[in-house]
């Protein structure tokens, strides 16, 4: 990890975020090479932090050894230009495996996905984020999204419940509008599209 959460705060404030489709071969494996140019490219082009394995990347579809060999390329792609941030999720096994391998590979924060096409109840959906972000080191955007939104009430005690470890919430919250928002405590917002 180069970027402390308030690098990485700071970085996702200012600039485009960067969100790179995994490359693969004609027989369906990563391609690690043309992955590695894409990500040299975004960088020269001057982006501020670089998203890898997130929904545009394949994350759902990508095996934990890809996952692992994505995270490696990009950190030493980047080598330290710009924060790399890894999606993690599916069930929470999973998620603690994916921000483990983001961990050994020095990435720079987690980007936690909802586990998709499960419906439950905001308090589901936030003691499922809270049982991963107490487990990493990683600083945490969580995505509120879809099935996973999380209103201000929730995210705000989640944030509540893990201090300091849930750098920001991407904004599928932006819906609430301002009265939905006004609850928001202890969290940073950042909208990455959508």
């Amino acid at each position: 990890m180069t970027f402390t959460p308030s690098r990485l705060r700071g970085a996702l404030s200012d600039g485009l975020l960067s969100f790179p489709i995994t490359d693969f071969d004609a027989e369906g494996r990563f391609s690690p090479d043309s992955y590695r140019d894409r990500i040299a490219g975004f960088v020269e082009h001057g982006v501020s932090a670089v998203f890898v394995a997130g929904g545009t990347g394949e994350f759902f579809s990508l095996s934990l050894e890809e996952y692992r060999q994505i995270c490696d390329i990009a950190v030493e792609t980047v080598a330290g230009r710009v924060p790399v941030v890894a999606s993690a999720g599916r069930s929470v096994a999973d998620a603690l495996q994916f921000t483990s391998a983001a961990e050994r590979a020095r990435c720079d924060g987690i980007l936690l996905m909802p586990p998709y096409l499960t419906e439950c109840p905001a308090e589901g959906v936030s003691d499922y984020a809270e049982a991963v972000i107490q487990k990493t080191s990683l600083p945490v955007i969580y995505y509120s999204r879809a099935n996973g939104t999380l209103g201000a009430e929730p995210l705000s005690r989640l944030a509540e419940r893990c201090p300091g470890r849930i750098l920001a919430a991407d904004l599928g919250l932006l819906r609430l509008g301002r009265p939905g928002l006004r609850g928001l405590r202890r969290v940073w917002l950042v909208h990455g599209g959508g």
